[in-house]
């Protein structure tokens, strides 16, 4: 049974930084691509950034390209999401997840809230 847990968000003013964490425990996943997803209220859930297992290749959603950096490791069955230049419309919570997801993957996720 593979779990995985989100960290790292808060509270923060726009123009600042998050890293949030995605550990990963039960099964390695080296060998998956993983995602960051988010859900602000109200709207659908969307994909944020994703990595290939190789990290040969990784995919920004546009209004996070520059500014959102997607990295792993795994040796420590981590996925991390840098934030940088944040906005209130980046305020959501968020979760890391297999691509495309998987229902049995989704964690309790980690709220971002960005301030004005």
């Amino acid at each position: 049974q593979v779990q995985l847990e989100e960290s790292g968000g808060g509270l923060v003013q726009a123009g600042g930084s998050l890293r949030l964490s995605c550990v990963a425990s039960g099964r390695t996943l080296s060998a998956y691509d993983m995602g960051w997803y988010r859900q602000a209220p109200g709207k659908e859930r969307e994909v944020v950034a994703v990595t290939r297992w190789s990290e040969l290749n990784t995919y920004y959603a546009d209004s996070v390209k520059g500014r959102f950096t997607i990295s792993r490791d795994n040796a420590k069955n981590t996925v991390y999401l840098q934030m940088n230049s944040l906005k209130p419309e980046d305020t959501a919570i968020y979760w890391c997840n297999r691509n495309p997801p998987q229902e049995r993957y989704w964690g309790q996720g980690t709220q971002v809230t960005v301030s004005s």
